[in-house]
This record gives C-alpha cells, sequence and structure tokens, in this order.
C-alpha cells in the first residue's frame, strides 16, 4: 500500500480537500451531489486528502479516484484542467486524448505513461465541466496491468450522474 499512496500523493494535494458523505452510492458535500455507485467488487473505499471518493483494488496497485469541485471553479479549459491533474509525474508521455460524452457535455479523455517518484504508472483521466463544477476521474494502475481493472473505471463512469445541487 505505501507503494501507491507515494505514487499518487501529489495527485491528491493538487485537487481541494472538502469534507462530504458518501452514502449508497451517492457523494455529497457543500454545493455538490453525484452519483457513481457503491463500491466496485474487489475493491475498498480508501480516504485520500483532496478527493471525494478513492477506491483501491485489492491488490492495493489500481487505484481509481473522484472529486467534484464547484466552489473553487475554474472556467479552464479541459486540457489546463487535465495538466493540473498531471503535477507530480515526470516523463509523461501522451498516448492517447480525446473528447466524448459524459453527461451530456463534452468531457476530455487522456491518457499517459508517466512516473511519480521513479515509479512508472498508466494513467488514464476524464475532466468534465457541468452545471458550475469541475469533475475528475482518474484511473492509475502499473503499466503492465492497466487493462485489469480499466473496466470498473468504465463502469464509474456509465453510472456516473450528476445530482441537483443539495
Amino acid at each position: 500500500m505505501k507503494r501507491i499512496s507515494l505514487a499518487i500523493w501529489p495527485v491528491f494535494l493538487a485537487a481541494c480537500a472538502h469534507q462530504g458523505a458518501y452514502n449508497g452510492g451517492f457523494y455529497t458535500k457543500r454545493g455538490v451531489q453525484y452519483y457513481v455507485g457503491g463500491v466496485p467488487p474487489g475493491w475498498r473505499l480508501q480516504s485520500f486528502r483532496g478527493n471525494d471518493i478513492a477506491y483501491v483494488a485489492e491488490d492495493s496497485e489500481h487505484l481509481i479516484a473522484i472529486n467534484a469541485s464547484c466552489e473553487d471553479y475554474e472556467d479552464a479549459p479541459l486540457k489546463v484542467l487535465t495538466q493540473q491533474l498531471l503535477m507530480g509525474f515526470t516523463e509523461r508521455k501522451l498516448i492517447k486524448e480525446e473528447l466524448r460524452m459524459l453527461q451530456d457535455r463534452e468531457a476530455l479523455y487522456s491518457h499517459y505513461l508517466a512516473k511519480m517518484d521513479g515509479v512508472p504508472r498508466e494513467l488514464l483521466f476524464v475532466v468534465l465541466k457541468k452545471d458550475g463544477c469541475v469533475y475528475d476521474f482518474m484511473y492509475i494502475s502499473p503499466p503492465d496491468r492497466f487493462d485489469e481493472k480499466l473496466p470498473t473505471f468504465e463502469e464509474i463512469l456509465k453510472r456516473f450522474r450528476t445530482e441537483p445541487r443539495p
């Protein structure tokens, strides 16, 4: 567990820390509520500073993190918001970047190979702006095992929906 924590910690520090509640697949905090479903089988809920929800796979090598920023909403282009998620990673190599629709809005999907503290990682970031909020979805994996848990990340994206603000 220590290795994954060290490999992703700057990503989590780059996001704003907020207190919220995760219940029944819904995440609620001041100014925002969204649905991602329950904890996926084979994963556990993990607390990481600066993220609303983080799941770590039972093997402790894969991580999925979700965060919404509404109060400190930055109306920057999706590429700029994605670059903020890459802070702390070195030797970044973009594999693929594309716009796809998510929740009836354009979302930027960015797939990278990078290193954190010399440890290679494969990353998939999805950034969405909707209703005055920025939603970040992150999937982080060892490069040789990226495809193993990718379906879980894709399922979370399929289930994701914004809810009326509380």
